[in-house]
């Protein structure tokens, strides 16, 4: 043990004095974006603490050093631009130079050598993979398909809710349940039933790559992970995983045979294209598995977390709550919700998109240059990682007017939309990483909302009142409300 601890020293004071170097040599010969004062080996780590999370600490830090700053993390070099404009520079004009992604241990060896759509590098790989999931995975032809396990989704939460009536009842547990049994439905198949393992090892899993660790800022202290006991704990993780995805594609293998097109999921697509197509990069089993863990891991936790912080707001607003719900109401003809009820209810889409602005993803993933390039007037230099500020973009306040409100009429007659098109609102990112799965998602939302406010009204538990719901930011693995939003569903009557 004490020769573990003068070697940890040792080098740690290696760590030290390559960092300092570092720092020293990039001031000098860069012009780099301006930022906080640097602590030696901790660069400015430190500063991203506190209980308000680091999106909301570097929005502020922005107001001080500038819509572009430049903050050493560790050993990581980064740079955080929280404008529009900047983001656009970032992610349109110089889209090909911060195509890649930073690759971490975690990513590696959770998402098989990030051999995914999400963390894989930027080439001809990603390219093949891409298209295969907007032309086969995530097709309009495709998604239209699922309707039917979304709208015997919402039947089951519906009928959750009616047994709930009455009663106070934590809207997250239904609103979860009901997204993960969508994703998992659409992504799977209803053929492996362990369903509850595979949500708790996502969930594991999740919190791997989310939650700190000093090797992902350290990267020439990856030794820590091991002494640590951390990378065996992930290995075991990832085995477990696996394990399930390969019970998974068997099952699906020997299915197969039996299925039209219109009958897949999402894995009968992958397997198909993975032995039937001319494709420029034969794809591999391991392909397959990570490009499903995306589809799980970017359904089961955004869609959710949406679709509380729309009723959190809505509850807080009982005239907008109001106007929603009468608004539904007179579009719907019968007692079942139709698309082309959905595409009518334009006021559901502006509560949907106001939502998606104020609590959508605080930053985008991670980018990295992967070449030296100038960002309004500044040097990053190769390697760096970008870090778009979602949020603050979101709410800039040269964009949108009483930016920190929930109004959701400020998308009436606007042009504004989540399409990627719009620096100002890119909840899903923009240019080449654009998220790839839009409309599934946001038709989880649409349909899930309009179902909550068609059927029920709804109050808050005992005297409180619409300003009294407490609404802060959990910050541990997600922006969720802390306090999970608790509330009184009440059955109406909707005879026409």
């Amino acid at each position: 043990m004490e020769a573990l601890i003068i070697f940890s020293l040792i080098v740690s004071s290696l760590v030290f004095f390559a960092t300092y170097w570092a720092l020293i040599k990039s001031k000098t010969s860069k012009n780099l974006p301006p930022g906080p004062p640097k602590f030696p080996i901790l660069g400015n780590i430190h500063q991203l603490g506190g209980p308000e999370g680091p999106h909301r600490v570097l929005k502020n830090m922005a107001r001080k050093y500038g819509p572009i700053m430049h903050l050493q993390l560790g050993q990581v070099p980064t740079v955080i631009v929280s404008t529009p404009r900047l983001a656009q520079e970032v992610l349109k004009t110089h889209d090909a130079i911060f195509a890649d992604r930073p690759i971490t241990e975690a990513s590696t060896l959770f998402i098989y050598n990030a051999q995914d759509i999400v963390w894989a590098p930027y080439g001809n790989y990603w390219r093949q993979m891409r298209k295969i999931s907007t032309m086969e995975l995530l097709s309009a032809k495709r998604v239209r398909s699922y309707s039917f396990i979304r709208d015997e989704e919402l039947m089951h939460m519906r009928k959750s809710l009616v047994s709930s009536a009455g009663k106070p009842t934590v809207l997250r547990e239904f609103m979860v349940k009901y997204v993960n049994d969508v994703i998992c439905r659409s992504t799977i198949g209803d053929t492996y039933k362990d369903q509850s393992a595979l949500i708790e090892v996502l969930f594991d899993i999740m919190k791997a790559v989310i939650q700190f660790n000093v090797a992902s800022y350290y990267p020439s202290m990856q030794f820590i992970n091991i002494i640590n006991g951390k990378r065996a704990k992930w290995l075991k993780t990832q085995k477990k995983f696996d394990n399930i995805l390969e019970d998974i594609l068997e099952q699906h293998r020997n299915n197969r045979t039996t299925l039209s097109h219109d009958q897949e999921d999402l894995v009968d697509v992958l397997l198909r294209v993975k032995e039937t197509a001319d494709l420029d990069l034969p794809i591999t089993n391991d392909n397959v598995k990570a490009v499903i863990l995306d589809m799980l891991v970017a359904g089961t936790s955004a869609s959710s977390m949406i679709l509380e912080w729309a009723m959190g707001e809505l509850m807080r607003k009982p005239t907008v709550m109001k106007k929603a719900q009468d608004k539904i109401r007179a579009t719907v003809k019968g007692s079942v919700i139709t698309d082309a009820d959905i595409q009518n209810m334009h006021y559901l889409k502006m509560v949907v998109k106001e939502t998606l602005r104020l609590h959508g993803p605080p930053f985008l993933i991670p980018r990295i240059s992967r070449k030296d390039c100038v960002v309004d007037g500044y040097d990053i230099p190769a390697k760096t990682r970008i870090l778009v500020n979602a949020l603050a973009c979101a709410t800039d306040p040269d964009s949108w007017e009483d930016p920190e409100s929930f109004i959701p009429e400020r998308f009436e007659n606007s042009p504004i939309n989540y399409w990627g098109a719009d620096f100002e609102f890119i909840p899903f990112g923009a240019g080449r990483r654009v998220c790839p799965g839009i409309t599934f998602g946001v038709g989880i939302i649409e349909n899930a909302l309009a179902t909550l406010l068609y059927h029920f009204d709804w109050k808050l538990p005992g005297e409180m009142k619409p300003h009294e719901l407490d609404l802060t930011e959990a910050t541990a693995l997600s922006t969720l409300p802390k306090h999970p939003i608790q509330v009184v569903p009440i059955i109406v009557s909707l005879e026409k």
